[in-house]
Order: structure tokens, then sequence, then C-alpha cells
């Protein structure tokens, strides 16, 4: 290949940075998600022409670079849809996601730039056989029940404030003295948010891309036992609680649910950001939840947390604001067991 190569962060459970491979054109119907795929750049201006390399820093190619991505599938309410399966005989692709996640934009969000433009130069190979995130995935030694203590953090959309307050509670278990796991359980692939986990300093972080996913979109059952993986993962690791983050909002096609069904009695607490009061009432009952605590957006004022106290009941409170976090304190200490 010629051109300088960037590899998104999808690519960062791979060794493809450091080995060598081919790139060969691949037929169509041997396509699947996750496959690794090299593309040029043919348009890129505008502030969403960043891709995020592996080791989370962004940087914006120019055309005629080339990326090296993973075939995926992404659904975002605020920003992009897609899916690699939508690309057609031309070979054209879009950035779906920064991290790399590459297929055919069906609908974008008018308030946004352009998406970078990438055409198909072909697959990423080895010895004529394509590869797969899968191929690389971690998985655990052995298979035991989950029973880490887990924190649950959900969404009425995305960008409502979920990442920002698993950094805040991540921050207030380690100055209680736990061992703290944080993860990204659905979602697209990025990277930033379990580094800002880790910034937080979580003791280890984990998210849906280790056990080889670049999205959290797939069949209920194969996405049920890739998360089986991580959850053994996590629990080889052994910390006290898990800060888990569902990316995007449940209702939406990520397997939120799913990974609330898994974690089971494991979840003693689960928090609700939501980017208004009204929606908080609509993400509980549409998703069955009755949240322990309400965050984010919504609750970035006070007529905003006295509107979702009096609409749901449940307990609200501005995380950013510091005379919260001693409730916030208060209500970790009565969740954790001793």
């Amino acid at each position: 290949m010629t051109g300088k190569v960037f590899h998104g962060s999808l690519a960062r459970i791979s060794d493809l940075e450091s080995a060598p491979f081919e790139c060969e054109r691949i037929q169509r119907a041997q396509w699947e998600s996750g496959d690794y795929v090299v593309g040029e750049v043919t348009l890129s201006r505008g502030g969403f022409s960043e891709i995020e390399l592996c080791t989370g820093r962004l940087t914006r190619p120019v055309n005629g670079d080339l990326i090296l991505g993973a075939f995926g599938v992404r659904h975002a309410t605020l920003e992009v849809v897609g899916s690699f399966e939508r690309i057609e005989e031309d070979g054209r692709m879009d950035l779906l996601g920064a991290a790399g996640l590459l297929g055919r934009a069906t609908s974008v969000c008018g308030l946004l730039p352009s998406l970078i433009r990438v055409d198909y130069r072909g697959h990423a190979t080895r010895g004529g056989k394509k590869l797969n995130m899968r191929d690389f995935a971690k998985r655990p030694a052995k298979r035991t029940p989950y029973d880490i203590p887990t924190i649950f953090i959900v969404g009425t959309s995305m960008s409502a404030g979920k990442t920002t307050s698993a950094r805040i509670i991540i921050r207030e278990l380690k100055r209680l003295g736990y061992r703290v796991a944080g993860a990204k359980l659905t979602g697209a692939g990025r990277y930033r948010d379990i580094l800002a986990m880790a910034d937080s300093d979580a003791d280890v972080v984990f998210d849906f891309v280790d056990v080889g996913l670049p999205s959290s979109i797939l069949r209920p059952d194969d996405y049920r036992e890739r998360l089986n993986d991580l959850l053994g993962l996590i629990a080889e690791a052994e910390p006290d609680v898990l800060v888990a983050e569902a990316g995007a909002s449940p209702l939406e096609p990520y397997n939120g649910s799913t990974a609330l069904d898994e974690l089971g009695k494991s979840v003693i607490l689960t928090v609700l950001c939501a980017s208004d009061p009204y929606a908080v009432l609509g993400v509980a009952r549409g998703f069955e939840i009755s949240p322990d605590l309400v965050a984010g957006l919504a609750t970035s004022t006070i007529a905003g947390v006295e509107i979702v106290e009096k609409l749901t009941g449940a307990r609200a409170l501005n995380l950013l604001d510091p005379r919260s976090i001693p409730a916030l304190r208060e209500l970790l200490e009565a969740a954790l067991p001793g």
C-alpha cells in the first residue's frame, strides 16, 4: 500500500500496527461486521473529519490518506445512522464513527458537518484470509458466574452525561477505598470513554471492543455470548465494584436491555442520565426501570432537579455541583456491601 495509513482505535486489540498484512479486495458476499478493511480518504472537510487512533488521540486525515477501520453498524439518534451492509458496488463508504467504524451512512443529523468519505480499497488479510476483530478478541481463562457489585449507568440518549457521571462516581469510590473497574458495555466503539474512566483512577477499564465488537448492534444471543466473555474478563481483574456504562439509550438497538438482563442481581445502583427532565419519564416507562439516581444534563439547574423529582419520585443530583457529592457518597456507601 502507498500513502499514510491511519489505524482507527477499533484496531487497538489487534497487531495490525506492528505486524505486516496484505490488502486484498474480497467478494461482497464474504463481508462481515468486524472485518478489518482499508479505505482511501476521498473527501475530508469540516468539523466531523477526525479519526481516533489506537492511542485515543484524534487526528485529521486529508484526501489520499488511508484509513484502517472495521465494518460495522451505527444507529445514533443525534448523529449518524449507517451500516456496512448498505455499501454499494461503487465501494463508497463513510466514517460512521471516529474509532474507524466504516459503512455507508443512510441518515445524518443536519447539524453535523460532512462525514469523511472513504473508498474501499480492500480487506486486511494474511495468507489469503481476511482478518476480523474476533480474531484478536480477548477471552477469560474460564467461565465463572459474574457477581461483582455493579453500578449501571444508562442514558435517555447519547450525550446525556453518562461518561461524566461515571468519572465522578469512580473518583468517589476510589476515595472510599474500593478497587474499581470501569466498563462500557454497549454503544459504538470509542476509546475515549474508557480512557476517561482510567483518567479518573479506575484500576482497570474494559469495553466491548476488547471482545471483538465494533459496536453492540447484533443479534441479542450473539451479543450475550460476547458480553459473557467481557464480564468474565472483568471478574478476572477482581475489582470490588464495577461502574458500567451502557452507550446511547436502552431503547436503541444496542442491546442495553440484554446487558441489564445479564447483570441481573449484581446491579446495586442504577443511574439514569437524562438529556431533559421529561425524557426521564419516557425511558423509565419504556425500559421498565426505576432509577436510584437521576443525573446528567436534566439536573443542570435546581429547576431541572425539581421537575425530575416531581415527575418520577427518583433522587436527582447535579453531580457537577460539589454540594451534591456528600449525597452521592451516601448513596454509594448504602449500596455497597461491607
